[in-house]
């Protein structure tokens, strides 16, 4: 018996030594790390760093937290943040923010609210601590920014993994419930669209021109080489919108491919779009003029299935440009 109970004291007295030692490695690989962003010219405070969670946990606490990185004036700022994990899965990560953060671009800073928002995260044993996989959930959204739009959803996942693809793909997956825009817009029949959308779902797999690792925050983002959507659907009151297709990106971020857009009741989205202002009267009388023609070839007045084509800059249907292309560029 006291044999016994040598062994479990002298285990314990180890396994308690591995933990505080691990608690201040963590705390100090985390202090360096702010050290190294600040001597780069980054904004990189907190208040206090605290590891807890003995003896099976490391939770290490971010208060006051505020990062800015100088080249692309992209700020965030938090009263806490929290990293938990546990001490024998170090590389499986915990994230969790606080119900209030702001996120900050040079035009525009946004207010995030949420009643509870967690990812698990899960890096690669590797030094440059590679994703693998990672699942965000949020719970009671809301985003407003200062520019004078909000948003809000009662439920919001995201997951991602990398993908067999290419050496630096991931897919990605996003459902979100309750999404509902700033105010409701009315259709051209004078109704108003219901608040919140029934349905906004994606899948779609990206390669990129290198790894998502830590890297991607301390120095630069990984840029993407080509997008896959698989699926994409957004369904609003009676309209649909549904997406699939492939594109390049070219070095200078411009998509090269084709997606197919699907819309159902596509004249009520045309109103939408005249009635937000964003795309000049005569462009969208010639586009209207281009779908009617498409709906009556289909035979079915109220679906389209809608080519869009991308190159060179545009966004082109059939041989007619309709618009820029967007400039797909991670900041």
């Amino acid at each position: 018996m006291k044999r016994l109970l040598s062994v479990i004291l002298i285990a314990a007295l180890g396994w308690s030594g591995y933990w505080f030692v691990g608690a201040k490695a963590a705390r100090n690989g985390f202090e360096q790390w702010f050290d190294a962003r600040q001597s780069e010219g980054w904004l990189a405070e907190q208040s206090e760093i605290s590891v807890a969670g003995f003896p099976n946990r490391f939770d290490t606490t971010f208060d006051d937290i505020a990062l800015a990185d100088p080249e692309t004036g992209v700020a965030w700022s938090a009263p806490f943040f929290q990293l938990l994990s546990l001490s024998y899965r170090p590389n499986h990560l915990i994230a969790i923010w606080p119900d209030r953060q702001q996120l900050a671009f040079p035009d525009q800073k946004i207010a995030i609210s949420s009643e509870d928002m967690k990812a698990s995260v899960v890096l690669g044993a590797d030094p440059s601590l590679p994703l693998e996989r990672s699942n965000l959930a949020v719970a009671a959204l809301g985003l407003r920014s200062d520019a004078g739009w909000a948003v809000a959803a009662d439920s919001l996942q995201l997951a991602l993994h990398r993908a067999p693809e290419t050496a630096h793909s991931y897919r990605f997956a996003l459902s979100a419930v309750g999404f509902a825009p700033s105010t409701a817009t009315p259709l051209s029949n004078g109704h108003p669209l219901p608040h919140r959308f029934k349905t906004i779902e994606a899948d779609l797999v990206a390669g990129f021109d290198r790894a998502w690792d830590r890297r991607a925050l301390e120095e630069a983002r990984p840029q993407p080489e080509w997008i896959e959507i698989r699926k994409a659907e957004i369904v609003w009151g009676d309209l649909e919108l549904h997406a699939a297709g492939r594109v390049t990106v070219s070095p200078a971020g411009y998509p090269v491919g084709e997606i197919t857009l699907r819309a159902t009741n596509w004249r009520e989205i045309v109103a939408i779009a005249r009635g937000s202002g964003q795309i000049p009267p005569g462009v969208l009388d010639a586009i209207v003029g281009g779908l009617e023609l498409l709906s009556g070839l289909a035979g079915n007045p109220q679906r389209l299935d809608i080519p869009l084509n991308f190159r060179n800059g545009a966004t082109r249907i059939g041989p007619v440009a309709i618009a820029p292309a967007p400039r797909l560029v991670l900041r």
